[in-house]
């Protein structure tokens, strides 16, 4: 007999019928073993195969998103992501180009008080809009998260939107940050030609996501660990300098909070540039909740994960841009025009140098190099992830739905790495025209998505009330509830504005078509789909009633009595803890 892997899923229909008989039933998939043991290439080979997915028993009379429900309840991809993979990805997720090169831009900007202001707010939503992704991975792990949960608790027409929006902001960072990560050689090596450096980078991450999510895994907990010692090394290493601990002496304290100009050398309008700009440093932190579906525990590990949020914010991130502020002059030439992949106009580069200290520079750099094959990398994992629960959604074609035996998405591994080749455009007098353009295509793209999720969550918490249900059957809840969700909503929309604002009226230049777009192009694009789909599906409602919401396809606890006793236990446990452990079971 063949070995088989079973999980099943409760359906809406199981939950809600009191007849067995009357039930809608979703049978396991299975990823088949052979019967005889293979060994070798053939093992290799095989690995490569479809996995079997058995009949769903879909309903024709299921609504579209109960049908997307169960179809992403019961995909087949790996469930072999552990606990301190989950826990690295969270930690390390959105440290990358943002925080190490781009806040050097923000700082010449903003000044500092002006990008500090902007990185705390902007990192209360961060915090608030991962308590609602935590609360809504863990209660449905399912395949693609996030990117289904709009189709499920908002608008069929508006997921589709939201899952093309986020798949296409990934295609695109690929080859983005394998240029960035060939432009950090630079630092080295000025001579060799670009394209050299590409094809190692590129042959890596082939590598590393050809061996499942285990080695996406694997490979994010040996970055983000480069990445936390490396923040850790620096804030330790800032605090000597700044009190005149460095090679060449002079307490510098906050002296650079008082030159000319600062703290705001462009007033509300560099603030409000700095925080569009810091939004996109965070990206990648809802990716945490994206890898739910492929752990082997998500209930235990990703609760965890979604805490650490406040942790990085606070330490990565406040502490590090408080210590830039104090460090680095706000007009220092290199920061001036900084681009994305300049590494050498990293803040963290020049207060280094600055402070007369010999061969870190090259440490810092290597870093922002790992931070940037770290964002490479993920980019393959977030868009194949995206596009096979678009096709088992029927909103892709059905192709990129291919998962093998392995739990790879392999068609969409496959056309991400195909829209990689744009990489070595890089050697083209136009390289900067292109990237510009394919920068815009997914500028905007992650604060919809962080406005979603938050939206996802108003809508689930309105449906459980409606339905006469209540949050004592979720195992997590996000820990600022609905007023988090709420506050995470409203930042994002009131960023999009903003960068409505600077895409018409730039910082120190004037209105034109070609900025106003390379600003805001993620906005139309998102319209043209969304439009789109009410067109082709001719649904015309727009929103989910919440007395229709499938509150429970996709759960992984079946028995919800059980589920309650269980929530009930661990509170009183909790409750019983010395106040210390209290504590540090909140913020832990």
């Amino acid at each position: 007999m063949a070995a088989e892997k079973d999980v099943h899923y409760i359906t809406s229909r199981e939950a809600n019928s009191s007849d067995k008989g009357d039930a809608l039933y979703v049978e396991s998939y299975s990823q088949q073993e052979p019967a005889t043991k293979l060994t070798g290439f053939a093992k290799f080979k095989d690995g490569f195969k479809r996995a079997k997915v058995e009949d769903l028993g879909i309903d024709e009379n299921m609504t579209e998103a109960e049908k997307i429900g169960v179809l992403t309840a019961n995909s087949p991809l790996s469930r072999s992501l552990k606990n301190r993979h989950l826990q690295m990805i969270a930690i390390g997720g959105s440290i990358g180009t943002g925080l190490f090169v781009g806040s050097g831009s923000n700082l010449s900007t903003g000044g500092p008080a002006g990008l500090l202001i902007a990185y705390c707010l902007i990192g209360t939503m961060i915090y608030c809009t991962v308590q609602s992704l935590g609360e809504l991975a863990v209660t449905f792990p399912v395949s693609g998260a996030f990117v289904t949960y709009n189709s499920r608790f908002i608008d069929p027409s508006w997921g589709f939107a939201m899952a093309w929006n986020y798949a296409m902001q990934w295609l695109v960072v690929l080859p983005l940050e394998l240029v960035a990560a060939s432009l950090t050689i630079k630092y080295w090596d000025p001579n060799t030609n670009s394209a050299a450096y590409v094809t190692v980078f590129y042959v890596l991450i082939v590598a590393i996501n050809f061996f499942g999510v285990r080695g996406y895994g694997e490979a994010e907990f040996i970055f983000s660990a480069i990445k936390v010692i490396a923040v850790i090394g620096f804030i330790i290493l800032g605090i000597v300098l700044i009190t005149g601990g460095g090679p060449q002496g002079g307490y510098l304290g906050g002296k650079y909070w008082h030159v000319d100009g600062a703290p705001f050398p462009n007033g509300a309008k560099g603030v409000v540039t700095v925080f569009v700009g810091a939004a996109f440093a965070f990206a990648g932190t809802e990716l945490c909740g994206l890898a739910a579906a492929e752990s082997a525990n998500p209930r235990k590990s990703l609760p965890k994960a979604c805490k650490q949020v406040f942790w990085r914010i606070t330490l990565f991130y406040v502490i590090c841009l408080t210590l830039i502020g104090m460090l680095v002059r706000y007009d220092n030439k290199r920061l001036l025009g900084a681009s994305s992949v300049d590494a050498t106009a990293s803040p963290f580069v020049i207060a280094i140098e600055n402070g007369g200290i010999k061969g870190l520079p090259s440490v810092m750099n290597v870093v922002i190099m790992v931070a940037v094959l770290s964002v490479g990398n993920s980019s393959v994992f977030g868009s194949s992830r995206t596009l096979a629960a678009l096709a088992a959604s029927n909103q892709a074609p059905k192709i990129f739905g291919y998962i093998d035996r392995q739990g790879r998405p392999l068609v969409g591994i496959i056309a991400q790495l195909v829209v990689g080749l744009l990489c070595y455009l890089a050697a083209s007098p136009k390289e900067g025209e292109v990237f510009g353009w394919l920068l815009a295509l997914s500028g905007l793209s992650s604060i919809f998505t962080w406005g979603s999720i938050n939206l996802c969550l108003i809508r689930f918490r309105r449906a459980l009330s409606v339905q006469g249900r209540d949050t004592s059957e979720l195992t997590f809840t996000s820990q600022p509830g609905l007023i988090g969700a709420y506050w995470g909503m409203t930042l994002n929309i009131v960023v999009v504005c903003l960068q409505f604002w600077i895409a018409v009226w730039p910082l120190g230049g004037s209105p034109s078509a070609e900025t106003f777009f390379n600003n805001f192009l993620t906005v139309p694009v998102v319209l043209i789909f969304y439009v789109g789909h009410k067109l082709y599906s001719r649904n015309w409602k727009l929103y989910i009633r919440a007395k229709d919401i499938d509150i429970d396809t996709g759960r992984r606890e079946m028995d919800l009595d059980l589920v309650k006793q269980e929530v009930a236990e661990e509170k009183a446990y909790i409750a019983s803890l010395p106040f210390y452990k209290r504590v540090y079971n909140f913020w832990c």
